[in-house]
């Protein structure tokens, strides 16, 4: 056989084409349950606020290449200038931190309205979509790439999540504040789990779940399940924790002190 009509040896397989990754943070509650003061999202953690502990947690995924913000009706301008103030770099331009960059959205009245703006806003080159609680500051960045990776690998929805200390029981839920609720069962607790965010998504699922469920709903997740698609988990972490009440805020002031002490972070 002649040089010219043997065939050419095989080169190295390429590299399979990995969906870029983008994530929406709704962050124009006011989580009254903190108390008043500022929107939950700019409450401050060790002078910093909340929300840019969210970002800064997503942007240090090396696979996140844009990050949405959603704010408040009226308050764009100053998460932008927030967001400005506080670039990963000195040098990186405005709209980025460092490789990732980012926008600012105003929000709507509900946090799925919110999360439908964020995602509108999403260029459609981006597959992947986290959608991420800003009152869940502390999430490692192994959970955040664990869940995208999990999506990746063909998952339509994945969240993390995390086994249950407690026994928990189902009540009727009582008429009036305080009053006794009777317990009508206590599910099997080895089989539930306690889910945070990220919760990651195939584009195009996320987005057909938006436009299919109409019913308010504060788990983008369960969207997907009305839809009849599988969700999976993957391993949560007790410091991805949602900052809820004061006490919250206290034991994420604790897990920041440990990390300077531990990480210089």
């Amino acid at each position: 056989m002649s040089d010219e009509s043997r065939p050419s040896p095989a080169g190295p397989p390429s590299a399979p084409v990995r969906a870029p990754v983008a994530a929406v943070i709704p962050a124009a509650g006011r989580g009254v349950r903190l108390g008043p003061g500022a929107p939950k999202a700019l409450r401050a953690l060790n002078g910093t606020p909340m929300l840019i502990h969210a970002v800064h947690a997503l942007a240090a995924s090396r696979h996140v290449s844009l990050v949405v913000v959603v704010a408040p009706a009226d308050g764009p301008a100053e998460v932008k200038s927030l967001l400005d103030a506080h670039a990963l770099s000195g040098s990186a331009p405005s709209g980025s931190w460092g490789s990732t960059d980012f926008q600012v959205v105003p929000g709507g009245e509900t946090r799925q309205e919110s999360v439908a703006l964020g995602l509108a806003a999403v260029p459609p080159e981006y597959g992947v979509v986290l959608v991420h609680d800003a009152a869940r500051p502390l999430v490692p960045v192994d959970t955040v790439d664990a869940v995208i990776e999990a999506v990746r690998d063909g998952a339509p929805a994945v969240v993390p999540a995390l086994p249950l200390a407690d026994t928990v029981k189902e009540v009727e839920p009582a008429t009036e504040p305080g009053a006794p609720e009777p317990v009508v069962a206590t599910p099997e607790r080895a089989r539930l789990r306690a889910v945070q965010t990220p919760q990651g998504f195939d584009r195009a699922t996320l987005v057909r779940a938006h436009e299919t469920v109409t019913e308010d709903v504060t788990d983008d997740a369960s969207m997907v399940e009305q839809l009849g698609l599988p969700v999976v988990t993957v391993p949560g972490h007790e410091e991805a924790f949602k900052v809820t009440r004061p006490l919250d805020l206290v034991l994420a002031e604790a897990v920041l002190a440990r990390r300077r002490l531990n990480d210089g972070y």
